[in-house]
């Protein structure tokens, strides 16, 4: 493509500015003609204001159109500035704008590549970009050659006229998706937004809601809902004894191995069809270490129920001289604190119901194990039935996570997690509960699982998670550490504008877009139960 091609209705002479002048690596700078060329202009249905700054121009060059947005305009203060201007003389003035490159279009090409290491040259003429040009730069703005059609449009451009934007499914998710901002900036309604998309799109997903706030955004046609300890369980047989440790939030010192300890005896009398715990004290020692040894990998599952009297049960001693357990008051202090975490856990109601083995329930594993492997089906999993507390959301998230990246021939979904935050780390643990997140984060592009995140402050997410996500949509965030925690991810000028954004007004930036894109997001119909509530 040309550039008389590019202004083939208008003459392109009335939006010539000048020529390059300077040539950096990081920019370049155009001398322009005079001070009247900056004036404002109307051609046409057109309206031109290249007195400012964040517009675009192209620029003629041998090795094609480079595309450039110019970030600074200014005129050299001297006397004869001051004269000219008093005079009525701007063409006597010569300002310069400094222009950052963006794009390359070569005369074969009919849209924007990344201009790479190229770049313009001394002399080449500058213009400002016309509607057409405008067009051609949106629909460049992705630079994955993917034949997929794109989603339908879920924002508009701040700086583009209100133009929709409207973007491929691989542009957003396929280097994972995440959603920052603080509360009440547009966050939760750009996610339902995207996620309207993909829903309408026959474009399978699947939903983690903690706070239930998505209940009534989808309808049952659409996708299958599961709601955790109402009408969907899990056996205890399924969950590993670090999933447990996450759980109920065992410290680091004793609180794992005795949590090991009662839970191994639960499943010794389980298997013996027991309904009872096991007691120890005062039995003998080399008896129950043989009757807890005769149990195999094979016997998982346990009453859940008896847990608190089981920890109970294992504060006690080793008396070598008579062969017995021996009550011990000291370990009893101890554990007191466990069981006291696990009572609280079983208050529950909804809790107890979960973790059982009802065959006229749906079992959580099973239903995502259908979903993944079944085309166009979509589910939705409300956690917010078993409570707010970061230990059962971050082992669920875990058990999910572990369970569907060791499944083959998965049909490819976005994986939605709103409020990440919730499943990072306790104040009981040392280590970061989603591990499997991580795994996930890192892994599962290749099975084809696409992370789409939410959360209110990045400083709370794993920078290891947060260095595998290679798109992000940045609303208002007003604390520096946070901005801090994603610096890397957005250019200078985006990080200025961080704490400017009004409420839906965000940030897109990616690996697969040809620069970063201010946008307002358009709020769907979808029913959303996050309103706040008027004092």
């Amino acid at each position: 493509m040309t550039i008389d091609s590019l202004y083939n209705n208008i003459d392109k002479n009335n939006f010539y500015v000048g020529r390059i002048s300077q040539v950096y690596r990081d920019s370049s700078i155009a001398q322009v003609e005079n001070l009247s060329l900056l004036s404002h202009r109307k051609i046409m249905d057109e309206s031109l204001i290249p007195n400012s700054i964040n517009y675009l121009v192209v620029i003629d060059s041998v090795r094609g159109i480079f595309l450039g947005e110019v970030f600074q305009s200014k005129v050299f203060s001297s006397e004869n500035l001051h004269d000219s201007i008093n005079h009525g003389k701007p063409e006597t003035i010569f300002p310069e704008i400094n222009i950052d490159i963006i794009g390359l279009m070569t005369h074969q090409d009919k849209k924007f590549m990344l201009p790479e290491f190229l770049t313009v040259g001394i002399t080449d003429k500058v213009y400002l970009a016309n509607k057409y040009v405008l067009q051609i730069y949106m629909d460049s703005i992705e630079t994955n050659k993917s034949s997929e059609n794109s989603l339908p449009p879920f924002a508009t451009y701040l700086n583009m006229n209100n133009a929709a934007v409207s973007l491929k499914p691989s542009t957003l998710f396929n280097h994972h998706l995440f959603i920052v901002g603080a509360t009440n900036s547009g966050k939760s309604t750009s996610a339902l937004s995207i996620l309207d998309k993909v829903i309408t799109e026959k474009k399978k997903a699947l939903i983690i809601d903690p706070t239930g706030e998505y209940v009534d955004s989808f309808s049952s046609q659409e996708v299958k809902k599961l709601n955790l300890g109402k009408d969907t369980t899990i056996s205890p047989g399924e969950i590993s004894m670090q999933q447990w440790s996450m759980l109920f939030e065992t410290n680091s010192n004793t609180q794992s191995a005795v949590l090991a300890e009662a839970i191994q005896s639960l499943r010794y009398q389980q298997k013996n069809g027991k309904t009872t715990f096991l007691k120890k004290s005062d039995e003998n020692i080399v008896q129950i270490q043989q009757q807890l040894a005769s149990v195999t990998k094979a016997d998982t599952d346990f009453n859940i129920s008896l847990l608190p009297e089981q920890i109970a049960a294992e504060s006690v001693t080793e008396d070598t001289r008579r062969g017995i357990y021996t009550s011990d008051t000291f370990r009893a202090n101890i554990n007191s604190y466990l069981v006291q975490k696990v009572t609280y856990q079983f208050r529950n109601t909804n809790f107890l119901t979960f973790f059982s083995h009802n065959k006229q329930m749906y079992n959580l594993l099973d239903e995502i194990k259908t979903f993944i492997h079944s085309p166009n089906t979509s589910l939705y999993i409300n956690t917010s039935t078993l409570g707010a507390t970061e230990g059962i959301g971050g082992m669920i998230i875990d058990l999910i996570c572990n369970f569907i990246i060791a499944q083959d021939n998965i049909s490819p979904f976005v994986f939605f997690i709103d409020e990440v935050h919730r499943y990072t780390k306790s104040q009981y643990s040392e280590n970061e509960f989603h591990n499997g997140l991580t795994l996930v984060a890192r892994e599962g592009r290749k099975k084809g699982i696409f992370l789409f995140l939410t959360t209110q402050n990045p400083q709370d997410v794993s920078p290891i998670l947060l260095g595998q996500v290679g798109t992000l949509l940045v609303h208002r965030l007003t604390h520096n550490d946070e901005i801090r925690s994603i610096q890397n991810h957005l250019d200078d000028y985006s990080i200025r504008q961080i704490k400017k954004l009004n409420q839906g007004e965000s940030i897109l930036t990616g690996v697969n877009l040809l620069q970063n894109i201010f946008i307002h997001v358009t709020k769907c119909t979808r029913k959303q139960a996050n309103d706040t509530p008027m004092l």
